[in-house]
């Protein structure tokens, strides 16, 4: 007998473990039990032969009549394999394979089989061409046995490991299991009439009905759910015992009078997200909050009357960004909605106000000297940095608050090590432009609140997104540089964004920010004033070029996606895109936020050689179609597969994860959300389900379990 964790090489053999490892990760019983069908063949409702038609991805249960070989090609060396079979209405259906000699000598009349493919036509007789197979060459017992279940399992297959072996090697190691220990508790499994495990792995891979099936994979895909939700309300659980100072909102202090000097009045959606951080920040107990909303729908001013906050009630808070530029960004733009509340102890400086500082690593020496200084003594109530704020010498007075822009962005050690540092646990608010929808909202940041921001504040101006298929209609591209001019003759300015900077060696057919410059500044933008970002210049140069920009003297900006998050020039209205079919969806329309934050309606163009029916074309078809930023995250789920939307830091949810969909199966996750949290709350640390202990323990030390710890 076998567990699950007996080695494969003990059951099979090497010849049969050796590729079961090397093409699929298969090492023991566990795993090649873990590889579930990805469809049944219901014998039943298997293709007749007397229907097929051109076109038809068909299944058939045929009996082979002849099979030949032939040879073809210079001297005959190749060999083309013709299979004549019919079935029960007499009709019958060639099957053409090449380079298969062997298979005449196993396809003996009389033998049945299963063939799955596209029926083709030749010479004007139907065909199927390589089609996928499943030659019943078992014993008769054993043909018998698989048939009269009447549905056959089908599994993510290769050309060496066809899924009939699989079939066979899983049935062999289901006969010889021992009862499994099961993660899912008896009565979660009572509760929802699941089986227990060792009967759920036999209907899975081997059930009499599709209905059976089903069952098995409802009860599979619930497990996966149960945890992942076990692990984030483990999290939630541990957070209830840390502690952090409470930093209650205090009256009439910096916040207060920030908010009061506003130039505009905050959205209801704001003042909600607001009231919401300012009551996590009263508690003694950590805030762990995301807080997801539209581009340009006010998330900084949200962080910093929660910074503020902090501030007053003696705290200091950090602000974490991805790129100098967005960090400068972020300071430039703080520090004017500040005014003088941000110059304590300068000339100038509103009584009681406090110091924003910036931290960047391409810092001076005498200005990083000034910012660490200031961050140590307290002086600084806010700081402001990338990744130099979390080295091991800079140090906080009280580190109170830490805002996480662009999370994704970041890794958990980073973040670590700034919270590991402080001597009470601070808050912590990660703030991302990104939509992300409910299910994997609840996946990924598990152990998360969610805040959401969807209004827009007063006076934003539409964007109007047009797809420029410049192949098709080269005409639309000059009249989009036409565009151009014309918004800078108002007195406005444009961004002109590229996937690549062209310095670099490349064969590629994009356009580089570095030709497209020259050509724009000789061509159709010729007598404009260009200038360009990107992330190799040094943060000097960069700076001067944003500062120029942003002051008016740079009329447009050809640029990488350095602009993507952050960068705020009101005057700006128009965005041409290059190549837009190299950008995801989330980041096309991040890069059009850009515009439009002015008085003035914005123009975004996305510039595409795809063609028209292409996945690409559909995408950039869909960016044009919707400004609302929920709505492209759907889409965007709805086009592509799944692992591209969890992106490569949830590698280790796409590894544990076969039957669940993290965006689809929202229903599952809640339930399997309120079971796990129900375990947690009455055993913590799961001393009487060790089962599922083990489970968790291999899932958050799994070496592919980063995005569990992006939070």
């Amino acid at each position: 007998m076998v567990d699950l964790s007996t080695k494969l090489v003990n059951v099979l053999g090497d010849k049969t473990a050796t590729p079961l490892a090397k093409t699929f990760d298969m090492h023991v019983v566990g795993d090649l039990l873990r590889h579930y069908p990805r469809r049944y063949v219901e014998l039943g409702k298997a293709s007749s032969l007397a229907d097929l038609h051109v076109g038809q991805h068909a299944t058939v249960l045929a009996k082979v009549v002849e099979a030949k070989n032939y040879a073809f090609g210079p001297g005959g060396r190749r060999t083309r394999t013709e299979v004549i079979v019919t079935d029960d209405t007499g009709a019958r259906l060639s099957l053409t394979f090449f380079q298969q000699r062997w298979l005449a000598d196993r396809m003996t009349p009389g033998k049945m089989c299963l063939f799955s493919g596209e029926v083709g036509q030749f010479n004007g007789r139907l065909q199927l061409t390589h089609p996928d197979y499943d030659l019943f060459d078992e014993d008769g017992d054993t043909a018998t046995s698989r048939l009269s279940r009447g549905i056959l399992p089908i599994y993510r297959a290769s050309g060496k490991m066809p899924t009939w072996k699989l079939e066979a090697f899983i049935g062999l190691c289901l006969d010889t299991l021992d009862p499994p220990d099961d993660a899912l508790p008896a009565q979660i499994r009572d509760d929802r009439g699941f089986a227990d495990m060792g009967a759920a792995l036999e209907s899975i891979h081997r059930p009499h009905s599709m209905a059976e099936a089903m069952k098995a994979r409802d009860r599979f895909r619930f497990e996966e759910a149960f945890v992942v939700q076990t692990v984030f309300a483990q999290r939630r659980q541990a957070l209830e015992h840390d502690r952090a100072a409470g930093r209650a909102l205090v009256d009439g202090g910096i916040r207060t009078r920030f908010e009061q000097q506003l130039p505009f009045t905050l959205t209801d959606g704001q003042r909600a997200v607001v009231d919401e951080i300012s009551a996590d920040l009263a508690h003694t107990h950590p805030m762990h909050r995301l807080l997801q909303g539209e581009v340009g729908s006010g998330k900084t001013v949200v962080a910093l009357m929660a910074m503020l906050q902090v501030v007053d009630a003696g705290g200091q808070a950090a602000l974490l960004a991805p790129t100098e530029v967005l960090a400068s960004q972020h300071f430039r733009g703080i520090t004017a909605l500040l005014g003088d509340l941000a110059k304590g102890g300068m000339i100038g400086g509103a009584e009681g106000a406090t110091r924003v500082r910036l931290l960047t690593g391409s810092m001076g020496a005498k200005a990083r000297k000034e910012a660490l200084l200031d961050a140590a003594s307290g002086e600084a109530g806010i700081v402001i940095g990338t990744h130099a704020l979390i080295q091991d010498h800079v140090q906080f007075a009280e580190l109170g608050l830490l805002v996480v822009d662009e999370q994704h962005r970041f890794g958990v050690e980073q973040r670590a090590a700034l919270v590991d540092r402080s001597e009470v646990t601070p808050h912590v608010l990660v703030m991302t432009a990104t939509p992300i929808p409910r299910t994997i909202a609840m996946s990924v940041f598990g152990d998360l609140e969610v805040s959401t921001l969807r209004e827009l504040p007063a006076g934003r101006q539409p964007i109007q997104t047009t797809v420029v298929p410049y192949a098709e209609r080269p005409a639309w591209l000059a009249r989009g540089w036409e565009r151009v001019r014309e918004e800078v003759g108002k007195g406005r300015q444009a961004y002109v964004v590229v996937s690549r900077i062209g310095d670099e060696a490349s064969e590629s057919e994009t356009s580089s920010l570095v030709e497209l410059h020259e050509e724009l500044t000789g061509g159709a933008l010729h007598g404009l004033r260009l200038g360009t970002l990107h992330g190799r210049m040094g943060p000097d140069v960069k700076e001067a070029a944003m500062n120029a920009f942003a002051a008016g003297d740079i009329d447009v900006l050809v640029a990488t996606t350095v602009v993507e998050v952050g960068v705020d020039v009101p005057n700006a209205t128009v965005m041409v895109v290059m190549d837009a079919d190299r950008f995801g969806m989330s980041q096309l329309h991040q890069l059009r936020g850009r515009v439009g934050r002015g008085s003035n309606a914005g123009l975004c163009l996305l510039v595409t050689g795809a063609e028209v029916d292409s996945p690409a074309r559909e995408r950039l078809d869909a960016v044009a179609s919707t400004t609302d930023g929920f709505e492209l995250s759907r889409l965007d789920v709805e086009l592509r597969r799944e692992g591209d939307v969890l992106g490569a830091r949830q590698s280790g949810i796409r590894s544990s994860l076969r039957l669940l969909s993290v965006v689809k199966d929202e229903k599952v996750i809640e339930e399997a959300r309120a079971a796990a949290d129900d375990i947690v709350a009455a055993d913590p640390a799961l001393a009487s389900h060790p089962t599922l202990a083990a489970a968790v323990h291999a899932l958050e030390h799994s070496e592919q379990a980063d995005y569990l710890e992006r939070t």
